[in-house]
């Protein structure tokens, strides 16, 4: 009974006490919301009005015109190109002239050692020229080396030269007749005549032979019938020399048939075509 009756004074006091005393809230009180501050709104200018917005396109930036790659040839890269063709065929004829000196030897026009002086003194020439254009293909050095010169004097200076000759009966070994100098030594002569002596036995026609006599020297065999020519050269003869000599003796042999048929020895009663080579440079 005592809580139901003081139930609705205690109310009343509540009811009637001062916010003061009202018992305080742990959490604070919120802060009004404040609106926000709008910018003065701009007037719009009473002379000119704004202009209307338009869509602004980039433009596209403009381009170089590309040249083109293959440009007109200029004068210097023409004459560049003239001065290689000219060292080509240069080059060419070089070829060609090791060409011909080999079917000079190969048909027995020059002897072995023109050959070599010959085709060494061409060959090095296009060696010397390829060797300029490679390392500088637009040298005119080549031009020096390309020049004719000095085959005339390489001709000259290693073509043999016949000596002497001597012609001797098969059955002797003292020559009929004898001119010039060297002669071949007599052992060697010996030796020879020997051999073409056992060689006729069995064979009656015998080639010419040529054997090196020593560094400088070559002495030429030529066994008919009735003799054996002995012609000595200096430095190796060529084929064609070799059968010119061959031909001359085989003429020998002909003109004097009836003197070596009655076996006269008096070399005054013969005629020598030999002596044709000491008088011709062949």
């Amino acid at each position: 009974m005592s809580q139901s009756a003081e139930g609705p004074k205690s109310l009343l006091r509540r009811l009637l006490r001062r916010p003061d005393d009202l018992p305080q809230s742990s959490e604070p009180a919120a802060a009004p919301e404040s609106e926000p501050i709008k910018p003065p709104a701009v007037s719009a200018s009473p002379v000119r009005p704004s202009p209307p917005e338009e869509n602004i396109v980039p433009a596209e930036p403009i381009l170089p015109n590309v040249r083109s790659t293959q440009s007109a040839p200029t004068t210097h890269s023409v004459g560049n190109l003239e001065e290689r063709l000219r060292a080509e065929l240069a080059l060419e004829k070089l070829r060609q002239k090791t060409a011909r000196v080999a079917a000079e030897f190969a048909s027995g026009k020059i002897n072995r050692a023109q050959f070599v002086a010959l085709y060494a003194h061409y060959n090095e020439k296009r060696i010397i020229i390829e060797r300029l254009l490679e390392r500088n293909p637009d040298t005119q050095a080549w031009q020096s080396v390309a020049s004719d010169g000095q085959t005339t004097f390489l001709r000259q200076h290693y073509a043999s030269r016949m000596l002497s000759y001597a012609i001797y009966f098969h059955d002797a070994m003292q020559p009929l007749v004898a001119q010039g100098q060297p002669q071949l030594p007599e052992d060697m002569t010996f030796k020879i005549l020997t051999a073409i002596r056992l060689v006729r036995r069995t064979q009656r026609t015998l080639s010419a032979q040529r054997k090196q006599v020593d560094e400088s020297h070559w002495a030429v065999f030529i066994p008919a019938e009735f003799t054996t020519a002995i012609a000595m050269f200096l430095l190796e003869p060529s084929t064609r020399q070799v059968l010119l000599v061959q031909d001359l003796h085989r003429d020998f042999e002909h003109a004097n048939h009836k003197l070596l048929v009655r076996n006269i020895r008096a070399a005054d009663q013969y005629v020598f075509p030999h002596r044709a080579l000491f008088e011709n440079d062949f």
